[in-house]
């Protein structure tokens, strides 16, 4: 199917990450005159965006106004307050998309009514084209309307379907999160290289390009995560020696565990 096919596509919020879908839909070939975004107030560079795609731009849901695709991308504490004023866009024909953390389809259902729904949970490097999204559809999307929504998704990466929306929480823990992990990561090794005697900022810089090197690596390479693990450690050598550190009974594995438990449980307590 054509973008040109897909209806009309109404963007309830142009923030982070709805500016980042937005700006990826438009290069991907998305018309701008099928795409309504609503906000109050998008930057001066979203703006002129949306004026050169042929876009519309709207602060307050037009009068109307029918959505074949209702995407929204706004902060989870504001859902309460946005959701309402949009039931008068959904029809029979619809699929709402949500990307707000914690805000389950049965929260969206209260305000909008039983009708096709995505939860999708992608994570920060969606807003360069390199995150990943895990998505849950509920009953009432069409295997068409799927397929729109995995091709609206995936221009800011992967998308990955799941067979509950449970499962959700699990994603958000281990990738909705797992960026701040990562940034984490590159703080601890840094640190180290400073106690081990580099100044701080070379060992930062140190840190910052290896975490961004191996990630590149790992992005480009058909060998999974182990086996490009083990092509860098020599028996014996001082890649071995650092592992035999962080891989044993009580080194990184356990914590992690721990950690992703922790967001886990956390992104179950906010989605009620």
């Amino acid at each position: 199917m054509s973008y040109s096919a897909m209806g009309q596509l109404v963007l309830v919020g142009a923030g982070n990450m709805g500016g980042a879908m937005l700006t990826g839909w438009l290069k991907s070939g998305v018309p701008g005159s099928s795409v309504t975004v609503v906000d109050p107030g998008p930057s001066q560079t979203m703006l002129a965006q949306i004026s050169e795609a042929g876009a519309r731009h709207v602060k307050e849901v037009p009068a109307g106004l029918a959505a074949d695709i209702l995407f929204l991308a706004v902060k989870p504490q504001v859902m309460e307050k946005v959701l309402p004023p949009l039931k008068a866009l959904v029809g029979p024909s619809t699929v709402v998309v949500s990307v707000a953390a914690g805000k389950t389809l049965a929260f969206m259902e209260s305000h909008l009514g039983a009708v096709a729904m995505v939860r999708a949970m992608p994570n920060t490097p969606a807003m360069i084209g390199r995150g990943v999204t895990g998505a849950y559809a509920n009953a009432a999307v069409t295997a068409e309307q799927r397929e729109t929504v995995h091709r609206l998704l995936k221009v800011s990466g992967p998308v990955e379907w799941l067979n509950s929306e449970d499962a959700i929480n699990a994603v958000t823990a281990l990738s909705g999160s797992g960026p701040a992990y990562v940034f984490y990561l590159v703080e601890c090794m840094a640190e180290a290289g400073r106690k081990a005697g580099l100044q701080a900022d070379l060992a930062m810089r140190l840190a910052r390009e290896t975490v961004a090197g191996a990630g590149e690596l790992l992005h480009q390479s058909p060998d999974d995560a182990a086996k490009l693990r083990q092509n860098v450690t020599s028996p014996g050598g001082t890649t071995a020696a650092a592992l035999s550190v962080l891989m044993a009974e009580e080194g990184m594995q356990p914590l992690f565990d721990k950690a992703i438990e922790a967001a886990r449980l956390r992104a179950e307590e906010l989605a009620g």
